[in-house]
């Protein structure tokens, strides 16, 4: 990024030393004050972006990996129901596998329950059909005259009707206990099946959900990770995180990024002249809609911190020059224009108990002079007040003797300005 030229500000100190050179006596470096047309601006470049954008997922579910098998290129056009990509999933074919695989195991295990507990209420009901009959024949005998039948046979046939009845109780809990433990089984095993059957239904869903299409017309654009670095081919990713998008053309802005050092001057309303990257002749003007209020990194590699801003287009001047998002804008933020104001450099101002200060000629000496600064740019700052129309400012104090050497040929607010940035463009 290159987004302030400093060949301007090289120019002028360079000027004012040798100035300062030509003459028979050394001293410091001076400009004199002059009032006039003032612009202060700032070179930037950055990126078309759209203020909205349909967000395009991988698809499937939640968390499942994917794998980029195919996709159109970044900032293609596509038509609504277009293939944008293609993934694969080996990982879900095996977990599908699976999930199948389980629900035999649950099928299996349901039919052997079934059968155990069938028999177990088979042995029960002939057991309590057994207790039945002897309760019965036991109840026939209780009243009949034992004077008649043989000890032996009385105690064969006749058993005691109490413990008989007892026993068909203990019978007849135990069944219903048996269905009701058996009803309990089946239950877990029937949820444990509708499990499998949920989790071979998603799997299954994962499968058929491998191609990605457009919603709608428009540019499809990939969207970085936090790493900045966008989709390949191959890549893993995974499914419900954003793929890339389908911005709206009809609404676009420009987003422009610079060093925090660079950017105290700016501000929401600033003029802004934009142009494509390369393509002067596409000129839109502009203002700025948003600055940022801190400062962030823009790479793992670069320390440097920037101040983003953004600027909308109109989308009359989009449609006529063939605009799309993703393309490389160069920008002018104009930060000040005044027909009449007075400036310094920068390098011309210090700082003492938070006011800013300036060094002024006055008569034989250097005096410390306390001024009000308006908009500060990169290499010259605006003045408010403490300073007039004659003043004489040091820029650098080389002085062994003699008369100071003056820059008549720079003043406050028409420094000389190659490259655009930070700089009076009045004469």
């Amino acid at each position: 990024m290159r987004p302030v030229s400093i060949v301007a500000p090289l120019l002028l100190s360079t000027a004012l030393v040798l100035s300062a050179c030509t003459g028979d006596a050394q001293g410091p470096v001076v400009e004199r004050v002059q009032a006039g047309p003032l612009r202060l601006q700032v070179e930037v470049e950055g990126e078309l972006k759209a203020r909205e954008a349909t967000p395009l997922l991988v698809p499937g579910a939640q968390w499942s990996q994917r794998q980029l098998a195919w996709m159109v290129a970044d900032g293609s056009h596509v038509d609504k129901g277009e293939l944008v990509a293609r993934f694969t999933a080996p990982s879900a074919e095996l977990d599908l596998e699976q999930a199948r695989v389980d629900l035999q195991r649950n099928a299996l295990a349901r039919m052997a329950k079934q059968a155990e507990l069938e028999a177990a209420q088979g042995r029960v009901g002939v057991d309590l059909s057994q207790v039945r009959t002897d309760l019965g024949i036991a109840e026939r005998y209780a009243s009949a005259d034992l004077s008649t039948l043989s000890r032996n046979e009385l105690l064969d046939a006749v058993q005691d009707t109490e413990f008989l009845g007892v026993k068909q109780g203990v019978l007849e809990w135990k069944q219903g206990q048996s269905e009701q433990r058996g009803s309990a089984e089946l239950a877990v095993l029937d949820a444990q099946r509708a499990t499998h059957a949920l989790n071979e239904k998603n799997r299954q869903g994962d499968l058929d959900a491998l191609e990605l299409r457009a919603p709608h017309a428009g540019v499809f654009m990939l969207t970085a990770n936090w790493t900045g670095e966008k989709p390949a081919i191959g890549s893993a990713m995974w499914a419900g995180n954003e793929f890339g998008s389908l911005p709206d053309t009809a609404a676009l802005e420009v987003e422009l990024s610079l060093p925090q050092l660079l950017a105290q001057g700016l501000a929401a309303g600033q003029a802004v002249v934009v142009h494509p990257l390369g393509r002067p002749d596409q000129e839109v003007v502009t203002a700025l809609s948003w600055v940022a209020s801190s400062a962030k990194t823009v790479s793992r590699n670069n320390p440097v911190k920037y101040v983003s801003m953004k600027a909308p287009l109109d989308a009359a001047s989009v449609r006529r020059f063939g605009w799309v998002p993703g393309q490389r804008m160069q920008a002018r933020v104009v930060m000040l224009e005044a027909e009449e104001a007075i400036s310094v450099p920068n390098v011309a101002l210090s700082s003492q108990d938070g006011r800013s200060r300036v060094a002024v000629m006055d008569g034989g000496g250097i005096v410390q002079r306390t001024v009000t600064l308006g908009v500060r740019g990169p290499a010259r700052s605006q003045v408010i007040e403490g300073l007039e129309d004659g003043d004489r400012v040091v820029l650098a104090d080389t002085a062994v003797g003699g008369e100071p050497a003056i820059a008549e040929d720079a003043p406050a607010s028409t420094p000389p300005d190659p490259a655009g940035d930070d700089a009076g463009e009045a004469s």
